[in-house]
């Protein structure tokens, strides 16, 4: 199972959810690859020092001598997580394949070539519906839209739609959309609530019915280079994250 953790709005969660989703299925004793696919490199940065990689996914994906198993990483305190890191090159990607044929197709190409080796690999998008993020829904089998409860929590949701929708007519024709996950959620307010109710409008049952409440726990754990699970094993965030891998393993 291939998630691509997907929404071209940034800062709505894509990374601090790929990160601890897939701790939570490493914790689980499933074998999971974290794929990092943000030229930002956040996800990369929570695990790992990225400033001593001599190559990461850009070149995984540009040279075919390059295996996504040359540049794969295992993380500590968690034996079954494995990150396939990102760095600032990945921003010359859309560069690099112009003229290629077929070049959404480069990251499934190589992801293929390894997915055998593990039980789940999520792919963490960068906040645009580029070459980037339409590599990752094509390699794809399942996609997770985190959104925000905010006033603009919709916002564009109906141009992912389309590009999801479009994938699956010719790239990708078994492409799903597991679900919609709700993040920065504060119960107390009136505002989420009624956010929560026009998403559920748009995507019925396919929101979770976990969401992910805000929390400095989880705004921290980056910094220290650990999960949600190891570094506030008892916050609000590690017990919601939990429920959601659940809610992952329940809908497959």
């Amino acid at each position: 199972m291939i998630i691509a953790i997907t929404n071209q709005k940034g800062g709505v969660g894509k990374t601090t959810t790929a990160i601890n989703l897939s701790a939570a299925l490493a914790s689980k004793g499933f074998r999971t690859l974290l794929v990092d696919l943000d030229p930002q490199a956040n996800s990369s940065m929570s695990f790992i020092d990225v400033r001593q990689l001599d190559r990461a996914i850009y070149e995984a994906i540009t040279d075919d001598d390059v295996s996504i198993d040359d540049i794969t990483h295992p993380v500590e305190k968690l034996p079954q997580l494995f990150i396939a890191p990102s760095t600032i090159a990945l921003a010359k990607l859309e560069t690099r394949l112009v003229g290629e044929l077929e070049p959404h197709f480069r990251l499934k190409d190589k992801v293929d070539r390894v997915q055998d080796k593990y039980d789940y690999i999520i792919i963490d998008t960068p906040p645009t519906l580029g070459i980037l993020t339409v590599n990752a829904l094509v390699a794809a089998t399942h996609v997770m839209i985190p959104i925000q409860a905010s006033y603009f929590a919709l916002e564009g949701t109906d141009d992912l739609i389309e590009t999801i929708d479009k994938i699956k007519v010719r790239a990708n024709p078994n492409l799903q959309i597991l679900g919609a996950v709700i993040t920065l959620y504060d119960r107390r307010t009136l505002l989420a609530r009624d956010t929560r109710d026009q998403i559920s409008e748009v995507f019925g049952d396919k929101v979770f019915e976990t969401a992910i409440s805000k929390s400095v726990r989880l705004e921290e754990s980056p910094a220290y280079r650990e999960s949600i699970f190891s570094f506030a094993p008892d916050s609000s965030g590690a017990f919601e994250y939990y429920k959601l891998s659940e809610e992952v393993l329940s809908r497959v």
